[in-house]
């Protein structure tokens, strides 16, 4: 006993290596592969004249996605949302206005609420705007700041405060939580964020719980078909304003909101921008891939993301009748970024790269200019597809926002963009 007490610290160091090493890939230790050219194709075999030229083809295309992954859009679904709340009349020195809107989704007992807060600069025309979904709170979001909190009392402080958020925010990046909106104002930008979990919470079993009983003629089946749903309510406020441009209303998400951006991209085609940053399975990455997650092991994980027709497919996947790469194509033309960390091989951005090669044939199709560039590491924030890879793991860190800024500024036309090293580099 004595012999394994001395020992203990060492055995525990052990135990803790053997784990990273097991999981490797998970907590980012490796690096994903920069060759493409040796992978198989995406399948199935993308059909462009159909996506591009056929509504009816197009719409069975959708109706499959709804099919096997992400379950029904929730097409007729009520969303009423109030005046706008002034927060800070004076918002980052007097450069705008920060302001808050309650928005309700469903009908009934079911329907759910949740706060949409707006940078608005000021400006002398309609501004362009990105809408954001985090994973944390408004407070969080907007440290400081008295939005409502999720138990309808004013913020007073954000999950990111004290050792954990500290901690937090040195393994995922310092803008996980909160939002550099000085940043999105440099580019000429409004900037708009709501919390996903007020709207459907990420939760086995509350989230299928929610759905069920929103109220609507046609309840989603996944969260992300619901999240996504939230990009729509948040629009529908948005376009409402004179301040904003409703020809210019982009969506911006990481992780698995990156995923509800791209489904958000394809079933409400006022967006016109999407930014999915490491998106990963049943986002941007290729179901049938071998690397990283993997499709089983996130359906399995978090089976509230998905529709539960998707159990029918995880035993095979080539049995799946879609993959992302055609996702991809039924955004087209409107410009997307897929953005990357080499370290995240979890996300898989090798196969997301060649997700978004095979869908290029749409873009240009389309008369857009799909991937430009050669390979995984050139970066080009003006092509109508761009794919962004730095160094690092799953996280959200100022390069990225170099990258998302550059990005906007390209597509969206926004006033005073700032000049970024991730612009000058291109």
């Amino acid at each position: 006993m004595i012999w394994f007490l001395k020992r203990m610290p060492l055995l525990i160091v052990l135990g803790l290596t053997v784990l990273v090493m097991s999981n490797c890939t998970m907590l980012g230790m490796n690096y994903a592969s920069l060759e493409t050219s040796n992978k198989p194709q995406p399948q199935p075999s993308l059909d462009v004249p159909a996506i591009t030229g056929n509504a009816a083809k197009r719409d069975a295309l959708k109706q499959a996605f709804e099919d096997t992954l992400y379950g029904p859009w929730p097409t007729g679904m009520p969303i009423a949302f109030s005046a706008w709340r002034i927060v800070e009349p004076d918002y980052l020195d007097g450069r705008g206005t920060l302001e808050e809107a309650e928005v309700t989704v469903g009908s009934g007992e079911g329907a759910r609420l949740f706060h949409l807060v707006v940078a608005f600069p000021k400006a002398d025309r309609p501004a362009p705007v990105v809408v954001g979904q985090t994973f944390s709170s408004n407070c969080s979001v907007f440290p400081g700041e008295p939005v409502t909190a999720t138990d309808m009392t004013a913020c007073t402080g954000s999950e990111m405060d004290g050792a954990m958020g500290t901690l937090a925010t040195q393994i995922f990046g310092r803008y996980i939580a909160v939002a550099p909106v000085a940043r999105y104002f440099d580019a000429g930008l409004a900037y708009a964020s709501f919390y996903a979990s007020e709207l459907v919470p990420d939760r086995n079993g509350d989230a299928q719980a929610v759905m069920a009983n929103l109220g609507g003629a046609t309840n989603p089946t996944s969260a992300l078909m619901a999240w996504a749903y939230g990009f729509t309510a948040a629009l529908d406020v948005l376009e409402a304003d004179p301040r904003i441009d409703k020809s210019r209303m982009a969506v911006m998400g990481h992780s698995r909101h990156g995923k509800s951006a791209l489904i958000a991209g394809v079933w409400d085609r006022r967006v016109a921008a999407v930014i999915a940053h490491q998106s990963g399975f049943a986002g941007a990455a290729l179901s049938r891939s071998e690397t990283g997650e993997g499709l089983v092991r996130m359906a399995e994980s978090y089976p509230h993301w998905l529709s539960p027709n998707v159990l029918a497919y995880l035993a095979d996947l080539s049995s799946l009748p879609v993959d992302q790469h055609e996702l991809l194509a039924l955004l087209a033309p409107t410009p997307v970024l897929l953005g990357n960390g080499r370290r995240d091989v979890w996300s898989d951005p090798n196969s997301t790269y060649r997700a978004a090669e095979a869908a290029s044939a749409v873009y240009k199709a389309e008369a857009a200019s799909g991937l430009t560039g050669d390979g995984m590491q050139s970066f080009d924030p003006a092509a109508d597809l761009a794919y962004w890879l730095r160094p690092g793991g799953h996280s959200i860190v100022p390069k990225d926002i170099d990258a998302f800024t550059a990005f906007l500024a390209a597509h969206l036309g926004g006033a005073g963009a700032i000049e970024s090293p991730v612009q000058m580099a291109n």
